[in-house]
């Protein structure tokens, strides 16, 4: 039996949200729904198990928004875990570009849609809003693979006006995630970058991009690759907790060491920095990549982007209840109030003196460690375009 399911006119305001309350922690006693009040987008912890969203709000392109609640005959505790479910997409291109000035890169290429990862903080999860999914837990178990991204990646880099530049993997779902070892479309996208000569940027938090070394080597030796690994926290359970499906940070640490010794030039993403609950971390986690081999390093601030705020915060009064308020306060100091702000030059460091400590720590460490003294600089002069031209798709 199915718990009862209301539909819910989005022009209809909601409910005011309750006040966090601390003292109380979701799924455990005298928790009625959630402790932050989101009630009917909560998912019982039992069904939910591995995964980093508690909560499923309804996509905000909606015109409806459904609320779940038991019907008072325990129907609910009936209902299955969550299971990662994968359905193909048929994409029509493949390289997507941006004009954003405060990124390095113009156009990247994004394998897979949604993240079994399930990263709390990701800010890639409001993208699954476009496929009228959740953000929430549907963003981690509701993924969709491109098998025919290397084909059309091999016609777009055939046509005539295509100017090469690297291409960044990794922007918006990581291409190493657990289903890559199954359907290997970053391996299949590689070896046609591999065979045009193109240059290619990764980041991921997976330990499976050692896989791809024996690719990844030869292009690094043309200087067309460089890996970046991100680095969170190096607390096992504090890991297990916000990245739940993701590499551990001995894996990762791992990573760099092999990509490293096999020369591929290698970095350490210290990303998203959050603070209060991973910021004192910052040093530890460039003297354990520099040692690792590490030659790179950069941070990112934590990014709440639309519904990314709600989600989060959910997971705080989950994992890290008697601090919530104080991370929540301190963000917002440093996003002008708010719990995200999306100005281009502010997004990825914040302003304010929290902010401005922060960016001071990284760089005195990197300095220390000789971290960034010299950066892999990737060439475009090897590409040659696919000798046939690219690619015809089939209109069939």
């Amino acid at each position: 039996m199915q718990p009862l399911v209301q539909a819910v006119k989005a022009s209809v305001p909601a409910r005011p949200r309750a006040l966090p309350r601390p003292d109380v922690v979701p799924g455990g006693p005298g928790d009625d729904v959630h402790a932050d009040g989101l009630g009917g987008t909560a998912v019982a912890a039992e069904r939910r198990r591995g995964r980093g969203a508690g909560v499923n709000p309804t996509a905000r392109f909606e015109p409806t928004s459904a609320t779940a609640f038991d019907d008072g005959w325990g129907s609910a505790d009936d209902l299955p875990p969550l299971k990662t479910t994968v359905q193909v997409e048929r994409a029509r291109t493949i390289v997507t570009r941006n004009d954003s000035p405060d990124i390095s890169f113009d156009r990247s290429i994004n394998p897979y849609r949604g993240c079994e990862h399930g990263c709390a903080y990701c800010f890639a999860r409001p993208t699954h809003a476009y496929m009228g999914l959740s953000p929430g837990l549907d963003f981690e178990t509701k993924l969709f693979v491109k098998p025919n991204a290397a084909e059309l990646l091999e016609r777009e880099l055939g046509a005539p006006s295509y100017q090469p530049r690297t291409i960044a993997m990794g922007t918006n779902t990581d291409p190493y995630q657990p289903i890559e070892r199954e359907h290997r479309i970053t391996r299949a996208v590689l070896e046609v970058l591999a065979k045009t000569g193109h240059p290619v940027g990764i980041v991921t938090k997976s330990a499976l991009v050692t896989r791809d070394i024996d690719i990844l080597a030869p292009m690094a030796e043309r200087g067309l690759a460089k890996v970046a690994i991100s680095v969170t926290t190096l607390d096992r359970r504090t890991a297990r907790a916000m990245e739940p499906r993701a590499a551990s940070p001995e894996k990762r640490l791992e990573a760099i060491r092999q990509l490293a010794a096999a020369g591929i030039p290698t970095g350490v993403m210290v990303a998203p920095v959050v603070p209060v609950v991973t910021d004192s971390e910052i040093e530890r986690i460039l003297d354990a990549a520099a040692a690792a081999g590490a030659t790179e390093a950069g941070y990112v601030l934590l990014r709440l982007p639309l519904e990314v705020s709600e989600i989060f915060r959910d997971f705080l009064l989950r994992a890290f209840p008697d601090r919530f308020r104080h991370v929540m306060n301190v963000l917002r100091a440093m996003r002008g109030g708010k719990d995200y702000d999306a100005e281009w030059g502010k997004r990825m460091r914040g302003t304010g003196p929290y902010a401005w400590q922060i960016g001071r720590r990284f760089e005195i460490a990197a300095k220390r460690l000789g971290l960034n003294k010299t950066r892999a600089r990737l060439t475009t002069e090897h590409f040659r375009k696919p000798a046939n031209g690219g690619v015809q798709l089939s209109l069939f």
